[in-house]
């Protein structure tokens, strides 16, 4: 699971140019303003990610206005993503060891973003346990696997703003999920409506595998439709095949979306040599999306062109995704 707070070492601490009372210092991958004076480079700090939930307490308080969410923002033109708090912050006797998870200690959760009316259905149950959730791992936090996988080719896709669905068919019964959930039939669900007007359980039985789909709905209703399209689409980014459990290669994945006449999410970039550098990774993020060239990208996704396993990388694929600060600082997130 995502470690929104948890205890990190101040790699370096830099002046910025005309502020006196704010300096910039990195932890992990992540660059963030800190207050002057108050860490020095090789101190230990508790850092809270972007997307951590605060809980209603006094020390919080200055998140307040913010629905207690931390988010991107930019101070004195530079982009500050997580904060810093002294180690004083945890209960006392809570155990003072470099990279410790302390969000639960801390009473911190993860932001999930409200799901549309016309998505969220009637619940049928949780998300099935033999899929894996839809979740990259943001690159900030993998400087290891980046080393450990540079000059590995890759693809690259763009990573769409919408509602995460899955779709699957296992051992005779096909399924229609939120990020979160198993939802019951409905002809109303604009998910299960999709899958009623393309004929997607027919198509996928005719495969004869137990197999799912997860994709991302995007246009008029979601997420604000950044990409200002007409309707509401889904483009595809994961193909599961539950009996192997396991991803299918990138080729394996365009074959068979493109035989069940289904969207892809765009290819940006393929035969990348992965390259040992989070900047890049980010400098690569700010790009135009490809599905309106007039608004900007949410980010990145970056994957191997063949399926690699680590269980050092969130659900243990090699795959993470880098998000664009310009596309988290306009739509303030």
């Amino acid at each position: 699971m995502r470690k929104l707070a948890s205890i990190q070492k101040i790699k370096s601490v830099h002046t910025i140019e005309g502020a006196d009372a704010i300096e910039k210092a990195q932890v992990l991958g992540w660059q963030l303003v800190i207050r002057k004076g108050e860490f020095a480079a090789g101190d230990l700090c508790v850092y809270c990610e972007i997307d951590s939930v605060m809980p209603d307490k006094p020390e919080f308080e200055f998140v307040r206005a913010k629905s207690n969410r931390i988010k991107t923002i930019r101070l004195r033109g530079q982009v500050s993503q997580g904060i810093c708090f002294p180690l004083s912050i945890l209960p006392e006797g809570t155990e003072i060891t470099e990279d410790l998870d302390v969000t639960d200690v801390l009473g911190i959760t993860k932001y999930e973003p409200p799901v549309p009316a016309n998505l969220a259905g009637v619940v049928k149950g949780m998300f099935p346990s033999f899929i894996p959730k839809t979740d990259e791992t943001r690159v900030q936090v993998l400087e290891k696997v980046l080393r450990a996988y540079a000059g590995t080719a890759c693809y690259v896709s763009e990573k769409l703003d919408g509602s995460s669905v899955t779709f699957y068919l296992k051992d005779d019964v096909f399924g229609v999920c939120s990020r979160n959930l198993d939802l019951a039939f409905s002809e109303e669900n604009a998910m299960w409506k999709f899958a009623l007007n393309i004929g997607l359980e027919g198509k996928l039985r005719a495969l004869g595998r137990n197999i799912a789909l997860q994709g991302e709905i995007v246009g008029e209703g979601i997420q604000k439709n950044k990409y200002k399209l007409k309707g509401q689409h889904i483009f595809f980014f994961n193909v599961f095949d539950i009996d192997a459990y396991r991803y299918v290669s990138l080729n394996d994945m365009r074959t068979l979306l493109k035989s069940l006449e289904l969207d892809m999410v765009p290819v940006l970039e393929e035969g990348y040599m992965l390259e040992s550098s989070i900047d890049a990774l980010v400098a690569k993020s700010r790009c135009k999306s490809r599905l309106n060239t007039e608004t900007i990208a949410e980010g990145i996704v970056i994957r191997p062109l063949e399926e690699t396993i680590d269980r050092y990388v969130m659900q243990g694929r090699v795959s993470f995704k880098a998000i664009n600060p310009d596309f988290l600082i306009r739509y303030d997130e």
